[in-house]
């Protein structure tokens, strides 16, 4: 059993170095909302052919007072696109639930991982409620979130806010999951946060029951400033990761 646990941990650490990139969701004023794939504050935006087409099913849906709108997203060269867009007052979650597991081999062991991405798009800061597995949520104060786990507060966990020119920082939420950053410049802020759930488990995939020994999370919240400092210019964007 030790062994074993070592393996976890081993593999663990390797889904989070293999799988350091995540999904965020952008909105132009003119366009429907869109689920990118890569770095954030590399300026990096996976495409298809290439990383994009390890996504199964990017689906997403629109919380309004009205109530909510699922749907699947469409994939383009450049990201999903979901088919539809957040008002003032709305926000937006969008997740692939159906990532393909994969495996690695640890002291002998096959262990089998599952990569779980999802995001989250705001317009404020009013509170809201989480509805993803790991879910940053904002908490009714300016720049003010509080971390879920499966709908109970996260304590203890490190959250990265970033920009596009690459400014990050870092902060860890508290005892009731709550942490706070300011954002001085305007633009678009995305904060990152990850999770590794050593539960093992069984999941419905497309040919039957497939079992897992941890899960990897990562979950996003993307936020678009519109007061303070002009922002800092982003660099060149990166080249997408070729085909595998």
């Amino acid at each position: 059993m030790k062994k074993f646990s070592i393996a976890i941990v081993a593999m663990l650490g390797a889904m989070t170095s293999a799988q350091a990139h995540q999904i965020w969701i952008e909105q132009a004023d003119d366009q429907n909302a869109v689920v990118r794939f890569g770095e954030f504050g590399e300026n990096l935006r996976e495409a298809s052919p290439g990383l994009l087409d390890k996504f199964v099913k990017v689906a997403g849906a629109l919380v309004s007072a009205k109530g909510e709108q699922k749907a699947e997203a469409t994939k383009t060269a450049s990201g999903f696109t979901l088919p539809f867009k957040a008002a003032s007052g709305d926000s937006i979650v969008a997740e692939d639930a159906s990532y393909p597991l994969y495996t690695t081999k640890q002291q002998d062991k096959q262990i089998t991982g599952w990569y779980y991405p999802a995001a989250r798009y705001i317009t404020g800061f009013a509170a809201q409620r989480p509805k993803l597995v790991l879910d940053l949520v904002p908490t009714g104060q300016d720049g003010e979130f509080k971390l879920f786990f499966k709908e109970q507060p996260k304590a203890k966990t490190k959250v990265t806010l970033v920009t596009q020119s690459g400014w990050s920082k870092e902060a860890h939420t508290d005892e009731q999951g709550v942490v706070k950053f300011d954002m001085p410049w305007k633009g678009t802020y995305v904060a990152e946060v990850s999770f590794n759930d050593r539960t093992a488990g069984e999941r419905t995939g497309t040919n039957g029951a497939e079992k897992y020994d941890a899960v990897s999370y990562a979950t996003t919240v993307t936020y678009l400033n519109a007061n303070g400092l002009a922002p800092i210019p982003a660099g060149p964007a990166a080249k997408p990761s070729p085909a595998r």
